[in-house]
């Protein structure tokens, strides 16, 4: 059993538990200390907004739970959207409105994909709320980072970088190309390292080589940009999911298969790309080390 000491979680939160049957035992006491630490607990936002919330909120406290870094974790939802996969007694018992929130001290906001990646972005029916929470987080200089649609939703808001359409689904993991491993994000973390995507959308590198505000810091010649840096590293742009559990691909995998039988595997998951067999979890390790790089480095800022 690994023990989470450092990581504060409302109370009762299902992922607790959950977590607790993979073998993380989460102990969330607010008294506890920060470990060692003279930075006080950070308080970090996120922003879920894909449909199956608890799952969605167990993939970020197991990687929260591998970070030394004491953390408050907050949820928060918007109001002019209502979830159809979680309950409203969930919402109203562990997620709070941005307006609820802004005026609390935030220290990091993360903000998830969402199943609307076919959609123009203004076609979206909470896009005008997100503007605001955009708009606070980038006015206020709280880092923020954005991943999968909600990366592409911030470039285009932020940057004015368009998104556009993919003839096939990129889905699978791979292997993405520092181009710059100097930076503290990248401390620890391989070159290349593997990444999940799955999506239907992609952002073009000649968008953003011609916006000067603009970084790409890693990027595969397959699956294409997959990190931008803007403001010092203050906004950082993930276009996969490096949070996703090791079944999340296979879930998503087997859940189209019953509807239609062109759907292509997911490129370098499963063993001998059989979908009988477990998948190759080769992200993890990364993607640990990612999210407490940027709690360390970009939140924290030690």
């Amino acid at each position: 059993m690994r023990k989470a000491t450092q990581l504060l979680l409302p109370t009762g939160l299902p992922a607790i538990e959950r977590l607790r049957g993979e073998g993380i035992e989460i102990e969330n006491d607010e008294h506890a200390g920060c470990g060692g630490y003279a930075h006080r607990r950070l308080r970090v936002a996120l922003l879920n907004l894909m449909p199956f919330k608890e799952e969605t909120e167990t993939d970020f406290v197991r990687l929260l739970t591998a970070s030394s870094m004491p953390v408050e974790l907050v949820l928060m939802k918007l109001r002019t959207h209502t979830p159809k996969h979680t309950s409203a007694e969930h919402m109203s018992r562990f997620y709070l409105s941005f307006d609820e929130l802004k005026d609390t001290g935030i220290d990091g906001l993360m903000v998830t994909g969402a199943p609307v990646e076919q959609l123009d972005f203004e076609e979206v029916t909470y896009w005008e709320e997100l503007k605001r929470i955009f708009s606070w987080a980038q006015s206020s200089a709280v880092p923020t980072l954005y991943i999968c649609w909600a990366a592409q939703a911030g470039l285009y808001f932020h940057y004015g970088i368009p998104k556009y359409s993919l003839p096939r689904k990129k889905f699978g993991i791979f292997p993405q190309t520092i181009l710059d491993t100097s930076l503290p994000l990248f401390s620890g973390i391989a070159n290349p390292f593997p990444m999940p995507h799955s999506r239907h959308t992609e952002i073009h590198r000649e968008d953003v080589l011609a916006d000067e505000r603009l970084q790409i810091l890693a990027q595969s010649p397959v699956s294409g940009v997959s990190i931008v840096s803007a403001r010092g590293g203050a906004e950082i742009f993930v276009t996969g999911h490096m949070e996703y559990a090791s079944h999340t691909l296979g879930n998503e995998y087997r859940r189209d298969y019953s509807k239609r039988d062109d759907v292509d595997l997911p490129v370098n998951y499963f063993t001998d790309d059989n979908p009988e067999r477990e998948p190759l979890v080769s992200w993890r390790e990364s993607a640990d080390k990612f999210f407490d790089n940027w709690l360390r480095y970009y939140v924290a800022k030690i």
